[in-house]
């Protein structure tokens, strides 16, 4: 008998493990969760007095405090070696365009850190609900800060361009909210649901806030400064650099044509995989450059000899069609209504009547009030009655930054 409830237990566990293997190999190898879940009331049995106490040393302007969550966090990074050596790898490439983006709108340099939990530094990454690149825009968002989207180009995979609308949007959660660590957990699921929960929760303190928030934003804080400390202090936990398999010293020019970058790689003799990765915005692999607009090409340290080479190829038209389309809403999750709504504009106007101020408009199109403001070049929440106010489309469908993520 024994036997019998053993062998039909062993079956049940079977069947229950291949159904996970299955569920796991459904997700697509695109989608990044790149933040685990741990338990929400983790035990706090082992209080450890060096992690808190080099967490303390780190000079920083966002608060970075030590406690049962960010614990379990660093437990989990410090874990992951061979992912953490590949960060600090990319980090030697990518940080130094980060940083200058975030200084130039005196954005505490920390936030460089985002990129490692949003997308484990992959300027290629996709979420499932359509989230892309380093920084992890969604459509909308990316394109109230500036970024370009057509059929040529999706500037939310352009490292340089891509951080200085990050270090745009916390510009604004910082002005919005008062505290870096709410505008953090701004990033993750939008002002709105911040601002929501520290009503809710009658604090502005992340911490007192963080109950009230959903459940990818609560861990999501914690991780982030896991993620700084792990950085900071790889050595200690055994954690050894893995180089970037692109180069580290890199020469930019401004092209006023289009050019092949498979082209330009063996042009260069270089790999041409390594020079999309430099270049990880175009689409079809073409640098869509005009007379009024040019683009940039990032290129490994070149001779110049190889110079010589690349002005000449610059000399040569390319046989390729030269309309560029806007994109639409690349969001998966809006990919059922794509037939009822591809011939709609991108955005609509909305003519503010008597008593309406930006909060109910914005609950009414389902966007954030910071979105209104950015579409509309407001400076303040001041609007009158027959004002009309724009609001896109892509937005309305989507609240906030990445409310939906999870």
């Amino acid at each position: 008998m024994n036997k019998k409830v053993l062998f039909v237990s062993y079956c049940i566990l079977a069947f229950l493990g291949l159904s996970v293997s299955a569920q796991q190999q459904a997700i697509p190898l695109n989608d990044t969760t790149a933040v685990p879940l741990v338990s929400e009331s983790p035990l706090f049995t082992n209080y450890n007095y060096i992690y808190k106490n080099r967490l303390d040393s780190i000079e920083k302007v966002v608060p970075m405090p030590y406690n049962e969550y960010v614990q379990k966090y660093i437990e989990v990074y410090s874990g992951r070696k061979d992912m953490m050596g590949r960060m600090l790898g990319l980090s030697d490439y990518y940080f130094p365009i980060f940083e200058k983006a975030l200084k130039s709108l005196n954005i505490p340099d920390e936030i460089k850190y985002l990129p490692i939990i949003e997308s484990s530094m992959n300027p290629y990454a996709v979420s499932r609900v359509g989230a892309t690149g380093l920084w992890q825009f969604m459509f909308g968002t990316a394109k109230g800060y500036g970024l370009n989207m057509d059929n040529f180009v999706d500037e939310r995979k352009d490292p340089i361009q891509a951080s200085y609308a990050a270090a745009a949007y916390f510009r604004d959660a910082y002005e919005e909210l008062g505290d870096w660590l709410l505008a953090i957990a701004a990033y993750n699921c939008g002002m709105g649901a911040v601002k929501r929960a520290v009503e809710k929760s009658n604090s502005n303190d992340f911490w007192e806030v963080r109950r009230f928030l959903p459940l990818e934003t609560r861990n999501y804080v914690p991780a982030f400064i896991a993620a700084v400390y792990v950085m900071k202090c790889s050595d200690k936990h055994d954690i050894k650099s893995q180089r970037a398999s692109y180069a580290r010293i890199t020469d930019t020019i401004q092209v006023n044509k289009f050019i092949s970058i498979p082209t330009l790689a063996q042009v260069l003799n270089m790999n041409e995989e390594e020079l999309c990765s430099l270049n990880p915005s175009y689409k079809k692999k073409i640098v869509n450059g005009t007379e009024l607009s040019p683009k940039r090409v990032v290129l490994p340290k070149v001779s110049l000899a190889d110079f010589t080479k690349v002005y000449e190829l610059l000399n040569n038209d390319m046989d390729t069609d030269m309309n560029i389309v806007l994109a639409a809403n690349e969001g998966k999750l809006v990919l059922k209504k794509k037939k009822a709504v591809q011939d709609q504009p991108a955005y609509f106007y909305h003519k503010v009547s008597p008593g309406q101020n930006l909060g109910l408009i914005a609950d009414k199109y389902h966007v954030e009030v910071q979105d209104l403001k950015v579409w509309n070049k407001l400076n303040g929440t001041t609007i009158v009655p027959g004002q009309k106010l724009k609001v896109y489309h892509s937005q309305a469908e989507k609240n906030g930054l990445r409310a939906a993520k999870s």
